[in-house]
């Protein structure tokens, strides 16, 4: 059962977390390809695409998370620090893309969508902070990702 645990959560990352990671980290360029624009048109339908993808990989993304816990359990490591810091840079993934990627995006496109595009700075500052936060999403997911691998103190003989 454990190895099934474990294929089923390594899928989960590679079909969920993926998508999320390249989506998020296009959103950005894209707003700003769109904004530079010589001809002032605001064609928004890959910046929706983009989000998108963001939100429905996001959902799905809960299984990772699910199947890892069951993972461990299953392996009876759960206890261990490792699998602790894990679940906690997940955690703090999981909020930063819900409360700021996810929201900064659904603003930034509402916004272009609606034609009430914000002065440049204020549209700047708002792709930036989108920018920014999908770099510390994309960051902790690499932490977890050499956690999972690396597995200080692990008693799996990894």
């Amino acid at each position: 059962m454990t190895k099934i645990l474990l294929s089923l959560h390594v899928i989960a990352v590679i079909i969920a977390i993926g998508p999320v990671t390249v989506a998020a980290s296009r959103f950005a360029p894209a707003v700003r390809h769109i904004v530079a624009a010589a001809d002032g048109v605001r064609e928004t339908p890959s910046l929706s695409t983009l989000h998108r993808i963001c939100r429905v990989y996001a959902a799905v993304g809960v299984a990772v998370p699910v199947l890892g816990i069951g993972t461990a359990d299953s392996m009876g490591i759960l206890t261990q620090a490792w699998i602790a810091v894990s679940i906690a840079l997940t955690v703090v993934a999981a909020a930063v893309l819900g409360l700021a990627v996810l929201p900064g995006q659904a603003k930034i496109l509402a916004d272009l969508t609606a034609g009430t595009i914000p002065a440049e700075p204020a549209l700047s500052k708002a792709v930036g902070r989108v920018a920014a936060y999908t770099g510390l999403f994309n960051i902790l997911w690499v932490a977890v990702t050499v956690l999972m691998i690396v597995r200080p103190g692990s008693t799996t003989g990894a």
